[in-house]
């Protein structure tokens, strides 16, 4: 199912002007810890599925997961730093070309997304397989996606041209979560911290609708009045939440599986 990428070697990271090497390190750190809780959650699949954020201080380059390596297995100094061309600029290995071609033109297009992730989570996805609204807007969890969500009506195979990419991210627009009809989600945020939370919030909200809709029973929508009230609530504190909810996990880690940190 996964198509490895084979691009012209790049130049390397030392000759590509100034880096911030803390902070790189750091959110090679924090994407790490996301690809390795991601896995304990089972949020992955196999080799395939994608998790990028731009290098800090830079809006040409970005880190994503290395075609090959499962979820588990990822560890911070594994992960790639690629430019919008295609190029391997730091690390071992080729990305993904589905990776690829979504996550550079994402990049590209859509500044505001500093971290992008890509899966086919279970729930999330087989939302995204049924007609209508994905979400229903029927449970608290959900909320928090309350107007901040888009749907890509066109699924087209495999993205593995720079147009397809180009499409989902014109899809996206101003969205922070796209479900991708018969394929699975992307949830792009302003940090690695904030994609995260999204993303692990989005499989809990699509289970627990799953659960309710295999009772049989309809579903009791929250009016939108207070839908809009509760998004606006919960978004009043989201960034400083989701910063608390990565360094709970990176704890979590720490103790039971410290190598994702290497």
């Amino acid at each position: 199912m996964a198509h490895e990428l084979h691009p012209a070697a790049g130049p390397r990271l030392s000759n590509l002007g100034e880096i911030d090497w803390a902070a790189l390190r750091q959110a090679r750190i924090d994407l790490a810890a996301c690809f390795r809780m991601a896995a304990r959650l089972g949020l992955e699949e196999g080799i395939c599925n994608h998790f990028s954020a731009l290098v800090p201080g830079r809006d040409d380059l970005f880190l994503v997961n290395p075609y090959g390596l499962a979820f588990g297995e990822i560890t911070a100094s594994s992960l790639l730093v690629c430019d919008f061309e295609g190029n391997v600029i730091d690390g071992d290995g080729r990305p993904e070309a589905t990776a690829f071609y979504i996550h550079a033109r994402l990049h590209k297009r859509l500044p505001r997304a500093r971290a992008a992730f890509h899966t086919h989570m279970p729930n999330a996805t087989a939302l995204s397989m049924v007609e209508g609204q994905p979400l229903a807007w029927a449970g608290q969890t959900a909320l928090k996606f309350y107007g901040r969500t888009a749907v890509d009506d066109a699924y087209n195979g495999l993205a593995l041209d720079t147009a397809e990419g180009d499409r989902i991210a014109s899809t996206m627009g101003d969205a922070d979560v796209v479900f991708l009809r018969n394929h699975g989600v992307m949830v792009v945020g302003p940090t690695i911290a904030e994609a995260w939370d999204d993303l692990y919030y989005l499989e809990r909200a699509a289970e627990v609708q799953v659960k309710a809709l295999s009772t049989g029973r309809p579903l009791r929508p929250v009016s939108p009045e207070i839908a809009r009230l509760t998004y606006e609530q919960m978004r009043s504190g989201d960034a400083d939440s989701a910063r608390l909810h990565l360094e709970s996990i990176k704890r979590q880690l720490m103790r039971q599986d410290p190598g994702f940190a290497a």
